[in-house]
């Protein structure tokens, strides 16, 4: 337990490489919600793995990484059916932070960023609908991506809301993220121009802890040119927040009330509360955030195109302390869920960067680009951050 920081859920499922390329000899771990042949994934829940069954054939992203060099070594701890951002699993335990064993490493791909943090592996693999990569990268210290949805395969992954999911990875190299990109996304190799307008977003740093926001602003200068300051929600980004928890909130109704219903399953503090509020999602709230959607898609596409990075902290505050009150880490989900819906509404990719620690605790720099262009903002950091 001590030398895994209790990561794993079977650290002694492995599959060898199935070939060689830009991953050959690289070690990863993947979150427990992808089809492997033979295996049942948990998502975390003994129910959940009670009722389902084996997997008849591999997640097509873990092939490509197969077929790419890479060996599979384990499965990872994951929040319950993937809803919380806290990597705190009422039935499997926490999975200790490398970084600072007092807090919580984040989730829900919490045992994949440990596993990463580590040392374990050379990369990791989760999935990211709310902000499951980029949260525990921030709070372990690791490079990590949430990629334009639907860029890379989500097939043969546990849904949680399907039009927000996407299959993200972490790594403590900038340049082992980069080559994990050019594995799992599609390149056009069309030459793309370069990065040239760096917006920061004044309303998204107004809601960071003040110690936090000053360390963070510090390291601008050495990183991006003539940075621009904008205002990414007009309306406020509580009110992009809400958009999102009703539109997440009722796609994970439709996916998975059904089965809540019929097996009652057991869900630590937290989870049932936030399924008993998705259940409870009205057809004209959701009509309304469709809309509102739309809405923000536009403006940030308009705002970024090609040629632009939005710049914004990942998260308000280093890790939360370990065993919190439940009603104490919600205030500080909405927190989060409000940096992290500026991505996720607008299905762009964003890049969390390990940018600082305040006494030993990490806290991680966002980069957000235009859709599609992940290759080229994994590049620009690999440029700038890679050691």
């Amino acid at each position: 337990m001590t030398n895994n920081y209790g990561a794993y859920m079977d650290k002694d499922l492995k599959i060898e490489a199935t070939g060689d390329g830009e991953l050959a000899n690289m070690r990863f771990a993947v979150k427990d919600v992808f089809q492997i042949k033979g295996h049942i994934a948990s998502a975390g829940n003994p129910d959940w793995l009670r009722t389902h069954e084996a997997a008849d054939n591999t997640a097509p992203a873990l092939t490509r990484l197969l077929q790419s060099g890479a060996t599979l070594e384990g499965t990872t701890v994951t929040d319950e059916i993937m809803y919380s951002l806290n990597g705190e699993n009422y039935h499997y335990g926490t999975p200790v932070n490398p970084k600072d064993p007092r807090r919580i490493p984040g989730g829900s791909s919490c045992g994949s960023a440990v596993t990463a943090a580590g040392g374990l592996t050379d990369f990791s693999i989760g999935t990211d609908t709310g902000g499951s990569v980029r949260i525990p990268s921030s709070y372990c210290g690791l490079f990590g991506i949430r990629p334009t949805h639907g860029l890379v395969p989500i097939e043969g992954v546990i849904p949680l809301a399907k039009s927000f999911d996407t299959v993200g990875w972490m790594a403590k190299e900038a340049e082992v993220l980069l080559k994990v990109g050019k594995t799992l996304i599609d390149s056009k190799e069309e030459e793309q121009k370069p990065f040239t307008r760096f917006l920061i977003a004044d309303d998204a740093w107004e809601l960071t802890d003040e110690k936090v926001k000053e360390l963070l602003q510090s390291k601008l200068p050495s990183i991006v040119e003539n940075p621009e300051s904008v205002i990414v929600a007009e309306e406020g980004l509580q009110e992009w927040k809400e958009v999102f928890r009703i539109l997440q909130a009722n796609e994970i109704w439709a996916e998975h009330g059904e089965w809540i219903k019929k097996e009652n399953p057991t869900f630590g503090p937290g989870i049932r509360e936030r399924f008993e509020m998705a259940s409870k999602v009205t057809a004209d709230e959701v009509e309304t955030a469709l809309e509102k959607r739309i809405n923000i898609r536009h403006k940030m596409e308009q705002l970024l195109q090609d040629d632009a990075i939005l710049v914004i902290p990942t998260a308000p505050d280093v890790a939360p302390l370990l065993n919190l009150p439940t009603e104490d880490l919600e205030v500080r989900r909405s927190q989060t869920l409000q940096l992290c819906c500026i991505a996720g509404l607008s299905g762009l990719p964003q890049v969390n960067v390990p940018i600082a620690e305040i006494e030993e605790a990490p806290i991680g720099l966002s980069f957000i680009a235009g859709k599609n262009q992940d290759l080229k903002l994994l590049q620009w950091i690999a440029d700038r951050f890679d050691k």
